[in-house]
């Protein structure tokens, strides 16, 4: 069985005062799922990137990874 810390996502926050505690890009209001969301619908890395100039390729990157590996946002 493979185990899951948190320590493996320095990227993702959980805080119950920001976006009722749902999985955050370095405490900001954008949750994994928003991001996730953008991506299923066709959106490029590159276009979400431009769209929100406070994100890094390395947020979405975490992002992916986190819901595959954690299978939850």
């Amino acid at each position: 069985m493979y185990i899951i810390t948190m320590e493996q996502f320095n990227r993702i926050t959980h805080n119950p005062a920001v976006m009722g505690g749902k999985a955050c890009i370095r405490g900001m209001r954008v949750t994994v799922g928003n991001i996730l969301e953008q991506l299923s619908t066709g959106r490029s890395i590159e276009n979400l990137l431009a769209d929100f100039p406070y994100l890094e390729k390395e947020d979405v990157l975490e992002a992916i990874r986190y819901k595959y590996e954690k299978n939850s946002y």
